[in-house]
This record gives structure tokens, C-alpha cells and sequence, in this order.
């Protein structure tokens, strides 16, 4: 038998999908069923984001959503989500779902990716 911190012991990946960036970014201002940190999908765009206040893309094209800033020397995945308050992991299962996906990555934030992640191709 399960104890309850057994039980409980794993963490949710959200994925929203969407039909366009625009869609994208009024729902995450609109519907409190999506979290900070939520990953935000648009197939038709080849978009990838994540939600927050000021939703942001992790691919190369970000549509209407936010574009991320070019990262700092020292900087690394863990400083970002803590400036943009969301959750730690947010932004590295995003780009894992962007690079299954065939998507290109905002070449600001492939430096700071695993190696596996980092790469062009999909494994």
C-alpha cells in the first residue's frame, strides 16, 4: 500500500492547446484552469509557449505570445523561471515537447539546454 506522500509524489504536465497564438494568450489572461508554468501548444503556428502573466514562446517563432529575452552570460534555465515566477522544469519540458514536435527552438535558450535537448534533430 501507497503512503500518502508515495501517493502523491509526482507533478503534472498541463498542455493547452490552441488554433492560434492570439487564442493562446487571452485564454491564459481569461481561464484560471491555466497555471503558471502550464505549457501552451499551437500546432497550426509551430508554437510552443509557456504560461504566466505575460505568456512566453520557447520556439523560434513566437507569434503573439512574448518572445524571451536573450539570456545572460551566467544565466541558466533555473534563473529564468525564477524571474518569470514560474515553475522550476517549466521551460525544459516545453522545449522537450517543441523538439518531439519537429519545432525550432528560440536560439537564445539552446545554449542553456541538456545536450539532448539542445540538438536539431528529434531523437
Amino acid at each position: 500500500m501507497l503512503t500518502d506522500s508515495e501517493r502523491f509524489a509526482f507533478s503534472a504536465w498541463r498542455i493547452h492547446a490552441f488554433a492560434s497564438t492570439g487564442n493562446a494568450y487571452d485564454a491564459v489572461q481569461t481561464d484560471e484552469s491555466i497555471a503558471a508554468g502550464d505549457t501552451l501548444l499551437v500546432l497550426d503556428d509551430r508554437v510552443v509557449g509557456v504560461a504566466m502573466t505575460w505568456p512566453f514562446a520557447i520556439t523560434a517563432v513566437p507569434g503573439k505570445l512574448h518572445a524571451v529575452c536573450e539570456p545572460g552570460a551566467d544565466e541558466t534555465l533555473g534563473h529564468i523561471e525564477k524571474a518569470l515566477a514560474v515553475p522550476d522544469g517549466s521551460i525544459a519540458r516545453a522545449c522537450r515537447l517543441a523538439r518531439t514536435l519537429g519545432f525550432a527552438i528560440d536560439a537564445g535558450l539552446v545554449p542553456l539546454l541538456s545536450e539532448p535537448l539542445a540538438r536539431d534533430g528529434v531523437d
